[in-house]
């Protein structure tokens, strides 16, 4: 979910800096693990909104090399927790 850090609150403006949140947390928590996104081999990416997929994407393409892209699937959700536009979900190996 696209929460600032520390906090439950969304980050403001919708899916773009959502996307952006949630992907800045992974990285975040990878890191503290001694990973990177490189690492990543698989993520799962919930949407309130099918039709924001394209806007996630042009986001969560920034974080991993070009042509080096995890596994990836991707569902719409009725509801996310605390009203959040995007979840999700990765797997890393190291």
């Amino acid at each position: 979910m696209g929460n600032l850090p520390g906090s439950l609150k969304l980050s403001p403006g919708g899916i773009g800096p959502e996307s952006k949140q949630v992907m800045e947390n992974i990285k975040t928590t990878l890191e503290a693990h001694g990973h990177t996104m490189a690492n990543v081999v698989k993520c799962t990416a919930m949407l309130a909104d099918m039709s924001e997929w394209g806007a996630f994407n042009e986001v969560y393409k920034t974080y991993f090399a070009e042509g080096r892209y995890p596994a990836r699937s991707a569902f719409g959700a009725t509801a996310l927790a605390f009203n959040a536009r995007i979840e999700v979900e990765c797997i890393a190996a190291k």
